[in-house]
């Protein structure tokens, strides 16, 4: 596991599973992203991309409270590494359910859109951001002006109502998992199956095998992965 370190921006890899304490991101793409080879490049020439206020102000917000790493999918995996991915992507799910924290950026709402129930962001219909919401045990919502919402368990109700997912997931706490338990895996087994698929019936991914591979943690399943199978 690759992190970022949340006052140099500088990359640093973590063999085994992490035992610090770090900060998560959890997002949308867009344009101008900051990758892996411009935080790597040597230079701070990323600070001109547009992705560069996300990744700033995540740094910031997971400082804040008291966070001196975070793992941010855009900059965190080297995606011209299949086998990287592939690993990654198998990975995914428990590192976000072993975040101390996770900052859920919701690029296109402000709280009062959000909280008004006048918009609801795209965040909710991607397929990635689905386990993002679910799997780690503390989620804070921040709007498009980086502006603080609410975090999952105090708007476990409003939701429920857009993702449909049932409102015991959303209310969990992570009091096992100081016991080295996974604190979320028994709460999604006593869910049927056809419940945690309705879930994502309703969201898209930007490449159709993802579609699958996003899920891969829900159900707590590893493969390797094959892009281009469809």
């Amino acid at each position: 596991m690759r992190l970022l370190n949340t006052t140099t921006y500088e990359l640093s890899e973590f063999i085994g599973d992490v035992n610090l304490a770090y900060a998560i991101l959890s997002h949308t793409w867009g344009s101008g992203e900051v990758l892996y080879q411009h935080i790597t490049s040597g230079t701070k020439d990323w600070y001109q991309l547009e992705g560069a206020v996300k990744v700033l102000k995540s740094c910031e917000v997971a400082l804040s409270k008291g966070y001196d790493w975070i793992w941010i999918d855009t900059c965190c995996i080297d995606k011209s590494s299949s086998a990287e991915l592939s690993e990654s992507i198998n990975s995914m799910f428990r590192w976000y359910e072993k975040s101390g924290i996770c900052i859920a950026y919701l690029v296109d709402v402000s709280k009062r859109s959000f909280l008004g129930d006048d918009k609801i962001s795209r965040w909710f219909y991607r397929g990635w951001t689905l386990q993002e919401l679910i799997a780690p045990p503390t989620v804070e919502f921040w709007d498009s002006d980086w502006v603080y919402i609410d975090t999952k368990a105090s708007l476990s109700k409003k939701l429920a109502d857009i993702t449909k997912i049932d409102i015991l997931v959303l209310r969990h706490t992570a009091s096992e998992r100081s016991r080295g338990r996974s604190w979320i895996r028994p709460v999604l087994n006593s869910i049927p199956v056809a419940n945690i698929m309705s879930w994502a019936s309703r969201r898209q991914t930007s490449r159709p095998e993802d579609m699958a591979y996003c899920l891969l943690g829900l159900f707590d399943i590893n493969m390797p992965l094959l892009y281009g199978e469809g």
